[in-house]
């Protein structure tokens, strides 16, 4: 490219004002990369303002669209207004987006399948802090006197489901079905490889189970007609004993694939699914129904993710380095659940569901449900959320509360990232997260599963680096020296 005519290249600095002033002002300087010299703009009305939704909640449709997800503006998301001389507002090309921190909670890309009641559906997700996780941490699960103890310790790559009676039952499931995400490459096909780890931690007892299938056909009846090779992961954080969380892993993949939606309909079949294990365990006199447990599954079809949630467990796909959050923590103090709760004639106390639980939804528990099919503050419904995989998606991890509590969405997926570039191994990496929750002072069981959808690791993120060189002159120096000396 010539330079024989100037080019100016604008640099958007922040610069804090005093403490009465809660925006910043926008310095927008322009250099010219031919002569050396340089001018400043400086407008003290040019501030980061929160974009505004128009009268009918949308946004400008003149913002970047990668900064809008579903016709919503994200939290974080701010505008540069910026005036010339002549008081006339810059081009919109002049426009800055300000790209927050990599933990930030960025709108996935993935249709959303809500169960039950929901006057959230517009939101990406809603995540409970870890300040109010670790209110609820010491007093999460309760441990029941008299209950064998566990092994402390698994480390397994998969696990087969032992053979059950088999239940017929009939559930009317809802489904709301939004529109799929755009394909980047039709013809990428997931290859899996999972690695698992479970450590009791500080209780007494481990009340956790978990189940890594890679490859479902192996697993499954062929009458059950798999469309695709496929996979199939499942958390289950058990309170008030085992019986809940180990009847739920033997059986939920044995009632999702005897569905009679399945495979047509994966989705319903899975809300089916979780209804009908709730129901099955009810029954099973030789169990204690008064235990409980939180379920998080993970069902893949070909390139189809298809992740349900009931509880507090969580998953995150790992995307080039970027946490995707793929379930939302069913916490009695998120606002969706809350309001579900009081509809349904139940309480909040101290964040607790009715005083005793610290989840709003969970399978068994049958000590505060009503009757089979009544409506109950603590549901068994699950939350689904699918997604396409592409190659830009890396890895999945699932993991019960006790890793989130201690750690964030994104600090895992880049400890993950991490340990995948070193050795590659999805067992050693979910082994590391459970150490490094340790090192945090987890309080609760730990279980981790770490799914990875390709054979290579993860390459490196390289940011490409810029031709044009920019440089600022010694009048522009002093310029802007002066304009920040006096918002001192």
């Amino acid at each position: 490219m010539s330079l024989s005519s100037p080019i100016a290249i604008p640099i958007v600095l922040l610069l804090p004002l005093s403490n009465s002033v809660s925006s910043s002002t926008a310095i927008l300087l322009l250099a010219d990369c031919h002569s050396g010299s340089s001018s400043v703009l400086v407008d003290d009305t040019s501030v980061f303002k929160p974009v505004q939704p128009d009268g009918d909640g949308s946004l400008d449709p003149n913002l970047d669209p990668g900064r809008v997800a579903n016709g919503k503006k994200r939290e974080g998301d701010f505008t540069l207004a910026v005036k010339n001389e002549n008081s006339e507002q810059v081009p919109e090309t002049m426009i800055a987006d300000v790209d927050m921190a990599a933990g930030m909670d960025f709108s996935p890309p993935f249709t959303v399948l809500e169960g039950g009641y929901n006057k959230d559906n517009n939101s990406s997700s809603t995540n409970v802090s870890e300040n109010e996780n670790a209110e609820n941490l010491d007093n999460l699960k309760q441990s029941t006197n008299g209950k064998p103890p566990r092994h402390i310790r698994q480390n397994m790559n998969s696990s087969r489901l032992l053979n059950a009676a088999d239940l017929a039952l009939d559930v009317a499931v809802v489904v709301v079905v939004g529109d799929s995400p755009g394909d980047e490459r039709s013809d990428f096909l997931p290859l899996f490889r999972s690695g698992s780890c479970a450590e009791g931690g500080p209780k007494q007892y481990m009340e956790d189970e978990h189940v890594c299938i890679d490859n479902l056909v192996d697993h499954i009846d062929a009458a059950a007609n798999c469309p695709f090779p496929g996979a199939f992961y499942g958390v289950f954080d058990g309170h008030g004993g085992t019986d809940a969380a180990w009847f739920v892993k033997n059986n939920i993949l044995r009632f999702i694939v005897e569905d009679s939606h399945f495979p047509i309909c994966v989705e319903k079949a899975i809300k089916s699914a979780f209804v009908k294990a709730d129901y099955a365990f009810a029954d099973d006199s030789a169990l204690d129904i008064s235990s409980g447990t939180t379920v998080l599954t993970a069902l893949i079809f070909g390139r189809t993710l298809i992740v349900a949630n009931a509880g507090d467990c969580r998953a995150v796909l790992g995307r080039r380095g970027r946490a995707i959050e793929m379930s939302k923590d069913h916490k009695p103090n998120c606002t969706s659940e809350r309001l579900r709760i009081e509809k349904l004639g139940g309480v909040i106390y101290d964040g607790y569901l009715n005083g005793q639980l610290s989840v709003a939804r969970a399978l068994g528990d049958w000590h505060m449900k009503g009757p089979k099919g009544s409506a109950c503050p603590l549901s068994a419904d699950p939350e689904l959320r699918e997604t396409n995989l592409t190659e830009e998606d890396e890895f999945l991890i699932m993991g019960c509360d006790g890793l989130w509590d201690v750690m964030s969405s994104q600090c895992a997926v880049t400890i993950a990232r991490k340990e995948l570039m070193l050795h590659n191994d999805p067992e050693r990496c979910s082994r590391e997260l459970v150490r490094e929750a340790l090192r945090r002072n987890a309080c609760d069981n730990l279980t981790v599963i770490v799914i990875c959808f390709s054979p290579d690791p993860p390459p490196r993120i390289e940011i490409s680096q810029s031709r044009v060189r920019r440089s600022i002159s010694a009048e522009g120096l002093n310029l802007l020296k002066g304009v920040l000396d006096s918002n001192s």
